[in-house]
């Protein structure tokens, strides 16, 4: 026989008043919390913004649900997949792993700040040439981080593959598809990709 004292595998114990409790306290449980929220501004592609978010509301979602730019991409909202990569303080981040309150005073570029239909950027450009894409839908995040690996290589910082960490990194087809490997292209568009890349790493050369 079930003991008089035991609720659901926790023990009774009274309050102050002689009430008793259980450990889990059902009314405890059913009062909705309140929602944390912090002001957040920050530039998007050369625009202020100032949001008043969700504390855990990511940087992809305050960019896509709030301010609709949906040019940055939700494809796995692990971080595993780049769709949503975009270019935060000079360097490619994946929007949906950060909150957008850790970015207070950033300058943010996403895809629809690289270039525009009539002033393509240089890398957009050669996607178009090389037609490194086939549904289109992880070309934001690849562009965004084909740029941002230029000038990572730029300005010296190495990969898993540079051999010489002395050195500056040249745009070897090795260090290219190191870098982009974070970028997923789910209709293996790849070697376009590698050929849009260099397009524009031999204009620059």
């Amino acid at each position: 026989m079930t003991d008089s004292t035991q609720s659901h595998g926790h023990a009774k114990r009274d309050l102050p008043g002689g009430a008793p409790i259980t450990g889990l306290n059902a009314a405890q449980l059913s009062e909705p919390r309140a929602v944390q929220k912090s002001r957040v501004g920050f530039t998007v592609n050369g625009q202020p913004h100032q949001l008043e978010l969700d504390n855990r509301t990511s940087l992809l979602d305050a960019l896509r649900e709030h301010l609709h730019l949906t040019g940055s991409k939700k494809g796995c909202d692990h971080g595993q997949c780049g769709a949503c990569t975009m270019i935060v303080d000079g360097r490619r981040i994946n929007g949906c792993l950060t909150l957008a309150v850790m970015h207070q005073g950033a300058e943010i570029t996403t895809i629809e700040g690289l270039g525009t239909p009539e002033h393509l950027h240089p890398m957009q450009a050669a996607f178009i040439k090389r037609d490194g894409y086939q549904c289109g839908y992880c070309t934001p995040g690849q562009i965004c981080s084909a740029v941002a690996v230029l000038e990572e290589i730029d300005q010296g910082m190495p990969s898993h593959v540079t051999d010489d960490l002395q050195a500056t990194p040249g745009y070897s087809e090795a260090e290219l598809r190191e870098r982009m490997s974070g970028n997923i292209c789910r209709c293996g568009a790849y070697s376009n990709i590698i050929e849009a890349i260099n397009d524009v790493a031999g204009e620059r050369g």
